[in-house]
């Protein structure tokens, strides 16, 4: 069992390929209880894979992950159970009912049916969409479907939680509760693991900010640390400055004036 200053999460020397693709190139990592973790980097930097590879669902790689204070590969599925999970492009089963789906989740993480439906029932009506507790999920709309999804990911109160653009399709009302709620977890010693493209949100949520690049990690602090590290501004700007990228007025330009052309 881990104690209160030894890490949630370590990873140490996290190396994954895909072919002679190596993905990520060596990952040293640990995160404490109640921080949010904001995960940053570019498109095949290799953030969804450092996340499949914690929850198991790439079993081919070298190194050492630890979750509890226990090497994943010898904790089966028990640590699972105290993990929630909102992937970048959930399978939910849209033929279910809110509820049929919900009390389902529930279920699978240890709660009788009566709980998990009771449970459910409230944070629908907290997300005010609990007049579609019985409708189909296939009738919903993107963001309905993305309040089930965290609802589903938060029902049985894990320790972690891992959110991979979890703001998709929700309004702006909801995405200040949401962040609230993420807020309140953390002051409550659960850990957040965030990941996102929207730098803004993640700059004003996260309490640490990990950037990966090319496979690796490229910056590890909080906002204000980086930001004195790379005398940038905001986030955006100092992502940019550590990625390198630093042409993307002269592509935007470049691309009006392509449509531009008769």
């Amino acid at each position: 069992m881990e104690t209160n200053n030894e890490p949630i999460i370590s990873i140490k020397d996290l190396r994954v390929s895909y072919g002679q693709h190596e993905v990520l190139k060596g990952i040293n990592l640990e995160v404490y209880r109640g921080q949010i973790i904001g995960y940053i980097g570019t498109n095949g930097a290799g953030k969804s894979t450092t996340v499949k590879t914690i929850l198991g669902l790439v079993p081919k790689y070298s190194g050492e992950i630890k979750i509890f204070g226990k090497d994943i590969k010898e904790s089966g599925i028990e640590y699972k159970k105290r993990i929630g999970y909102i992937p970048e492009v959930p399978d939910i089963y849209d033929n279910l009912t809110a509820k049929e789906y919900l009390t389902f989740m529930g279920e699978i993480y240890g709660l009788d049916y009566d709980k998990a439906d009771q449970k459910a029932q409230k944070l629908m009506n907290l997300f005010q969409i609990e007049k579609s507790y019985n409708s189909r999920i296939s009738s919903f709309s993107k963001g309905m479907k993305q309040k089930v999804l965290i609802i589903a990911s938060l029902i049985h109160n894990p320790d972690i939680l891992f959110l991979d653009e979890p703001l998709s399709g929700l309004d702006a009302n909801s995405v200040m509760i949401f962040k609230e709620i993420l807020a309140e977890l953390a002051n409550q010693g659960k850990t957040i693991f965030y990941s996102s493209h929207i730098m803004d949100v993640v700059e004003k949520i996260s309490t640490r900010i990990v950037l990966i690049n090319n496979g690796d990690i490229a910056a590890d602090g909080s906002f204000n640390e980086l930001k004195e590290k790379s005398k940038e501004g905001s986030l955006e700007q100092i992502f940019n400055q550590l990625t390198g990228f630093n042409t993307y007025n002269e592509l935007a330009e470049e691309f009006v004036s392509t449509i531009e052309e008769v």
